[in-house]
């Protein structure tokens, strides 16, 4: 006979009759007799999808450098993680204030060589740039502006520079070696700090470098270099010798020619001058009323910018057209000199080789009856001035070297990664990177406009918030699924570097010019963006994290779904929110919506009630309707 069923209570099922049984109500109940560990022993993790690793939950982010990267990375990083106190970050800059290369380069004339309406943030726009290339103090300004507006110098420690640093595997953390200064450049602290992820914002326009020219620190007048230039120093009625046709040497040239008495300058090497532009108060008026107008007319510029790299293609209608317009635009300011014609407009490489220079005054200076220009290499330094090439004397009051940067990319200090290798010594011969984001056997290390990314097109503003978007996409899924450390697979920057490589013979970046591209050379390895802009704004708009090597915390890569729930249950999130989405045929449900309106405005008798669950759709036989009305 078969036993008989008591159905005066409801039967235990596989519950266990002789524990407690908790409710989840505010976190998911958690059984004892559940098992919790694998034969393999990965053992489950009681915390919710979207909680950081139980073990780990602080989580620490070591930003190098306040200029841009590190302003615009504070600026997203604040509100990405302002709901998750336990990521924690800091930036370390080595100069007194904020603002880089802006705060460090005041030489006469010093401007940034992208219109003002690019060269700014996306999500912050300024329309009251003075000039169409704003000079520098006016972008640091625009910079510490931000800064002290979003309150980011909390975040900041200023006069303090990263000595060293060095991933401990035995910790999955960066240890970074740290030195602080005072206002006199007097050690006054060193100490360790660990982080979980290294940002590198330090740039390639930071480590400024003295000619190689014999004599050149017995001169007894005054001497600078362009990016620590005495900011105010007067050059009123002094002869003055301007080493250097770069683009700093081309601002320096142009800006302090109206001044000195005498001026002295060198082209050695040809170079494509670009024209400029200019703005007036009434369109900044209008744009301060009209920020939408604005927005177009930055839009504009944008267009205008990024359609550029069309005429860096070789053999391509537009290049043709960018060289006889720079073509014309020089031999018509060059005037009747033909010495420097001959010189200084390029032959044998295109225009974009180097990054074109907007030259406002440079060539009417260059044959200015106030200028003497050399073709030749300079002799020497004296200590009353210099010698032409033939050795004879010139005496002059200062010198100015716009002899530029160190651009090999090399850090300035020891990064050694899991590899246990220098990163410096990696890059010894050639920069190599993945995508210009990180590179392999540097783990949990991003860079900001690192080998490869495109610095030839356009401004970098907009760049750099790409990247600390995309970093802190990937910052975000090391916190919820529990990763302790990731980089680029060797294999996926080779597939890059040969890509870019081949790529990158279409181009006059490949032509017979130096430029810092190349580091400095002609043949040097080129390490620039292969391709356009938007491309590279394409790539980077999500990670592709089958390119990392991976590795987690509790060693199965699913460790991160722990308790089976998400956070999303028991915060007060909407729990239905995949059913917020557009409806369709949207024209049908929006007739439907009016009609639904006008009906809940005629039916006054309902009741408040009866009147939401009619909206929702539920009858009184329909599954849902009593947990809609509260009916027992």
């Amino acid at each position: 006979m078969a036993p008989r069923i008591d159905l005066s209570s409801p039967p235990p099922g596989s519950n266990n009759p002789n524990i407690d049984h908790p409710a989840s109500i505010h976190r998911p109940m958690f059984c004892p007799e559940w098992p919790t560990t694998s034969s393999s022993g990965y053992k489950i993790s009681e915390h919710m999808v979207n909680e950081p690793f139980p073990e780990r939950k602080s989580f620490k982010i070591i930003m190098l450098g306040a200029g841009a990267a590190g302003i615009d990375f504070l600026h997203h990083a604040r509100l990405a993680f302002k709901d998750d106190p336990d990521v924690e970050f800091v930036v370390f800059e080595k100069n007194q204030d904020v603002g880089g290369t802006w705060l460090e380069n005041r030489y006469p004339g010093c401007a940034c060589d992208v219109p003002s309406a690019s060269y700014q943030f996306p999500w912050y726009p300024n329309p009251d740039w003075t000039m169409y290339y704003s000079p520098s103090k006016e972008i640091w300004e625009y910079f510490r502006r931000i800064v002290d507006k979003e309150g980011l110098m909390k975040y900041i420690k200023l006069r303090t520079t990263v000595a060293h640093a060095a991933w401990q595997e035995t910790k999955s953390k960066w240890v970074l070696h740290l030195v602080e200064r005072n206002d006199k450049d007097e050690v006054v602290k060193k100490w360790d700090e660990e982080c979980d992820v290294f940002l590198s914002g330090a740039g390639i326009l930071n480590a400024w470098k003295w000619p190689d020219i014999p004599g050149l620190h017995s001169f007894k007048g005054r001497i600078f270099h362009t990016a620590r230039y005495e900011e105010g120093f007067d050059l009123k009625g002094k002869r003055v010798a301007v080493i250097g046709s770069g683009s700093s040497g081309v601002q320096t040239v142009a800006a302090i020619y109206n001044d000195v008495s005498r001026l002295f300058t060198w082209v050695r090497t040809p170079t494509w001058i670009t024209a400029g532009f200019g703005q007036n108060e009434e369109q900044k008026a209008t744009w301060r009323a009209h920020p939408e107008k604005y927005r177009k007319y930055r839009k504009m510029i944008e267009d205008e910018l990024n359609g550029r790299f069309r005429f860096v293609l070789r053999n391509s209608k537009e290049s043709d057209e960018a060289k006889l317009f720079a073509f014309n635009e020089m031999r018509s300011k060059l005037g009747d000199n033909t010495r420097l014609k001959s010189k200084i407009i390029p032959q044998t490489f295109n225009v974009g080789c180097r990054r074109p220079t907007p030259g406002n005054g440079y060539l009417e200076a260059l044959v200015g009856p106030k200028t003497t220009c050399y073709t030749e290499d300079i002799g020497g330094i004296t200590p009353h001035g210099f010698l032409t090439a033939d050795g004879t004397e010139v005496e002059v009051d200062v010198i100015i070297c716009a002899t530029g940067f160190d651009t090999t990319f090399r850090p300035r200090f020891p990064i050694i990664g899991l590899d246990g290798k220098n990163l410096a010594d990696r890059w010894a011969d050639r920069a190599e990177s993945y995508i210009s984001l990180s590179v392999p056997q540097v783990p949990n290390y991003f860079m900001y406009s690192g080998p490869y990314s495109p610095l030839a097109q356009g401004s970098i503003l907009p760049l750099l918030t790409l990247f600390s978007n995309h970093f802190i996409q990937i910052i975000k899924k090391m916190r919820k699924e529990h990763i302790r450390r990731l980089s680029p697979k060797e294999s996926a920057m080779r597939d890059f570097v040969e890509h870019a490589s081949l790529y990158l013979q279409r181009t006059a970046w490949a032509d017979d010019c130096s430029s810092w591209f190349k580091q400095g050379k002609k043949d040097g390895n080129l390490i620039i963006w292969p391709g356009s802009r938007l491309a590279f704004f394409d790539l980077i708009k999500e990670p592709k994290y089958e390119d990392y090597e991976i590795e987690y915390w509790s060693k199965n890569r699913w460790g991160y779904l722990g308790n089976g729930f998400s956070t999303v249950e028991f915060n007060g999130c909407d729990i239905s929110h995949y059913l917020n989405c557009e409806l369709f045929p949207k024209e049908l449900f929006l007739q439907e919506a009016e009609s639904d309106d006008s009906a809940l405005e005629i039916s006054g008798d309902i009741s408040k009630a009866s009147g939401e669950l009619e909206s929702l759709g539920l009858l009184p036989d329909t599954p849902g309707y009593q947990v809609a009305s509260g009916a027992n």
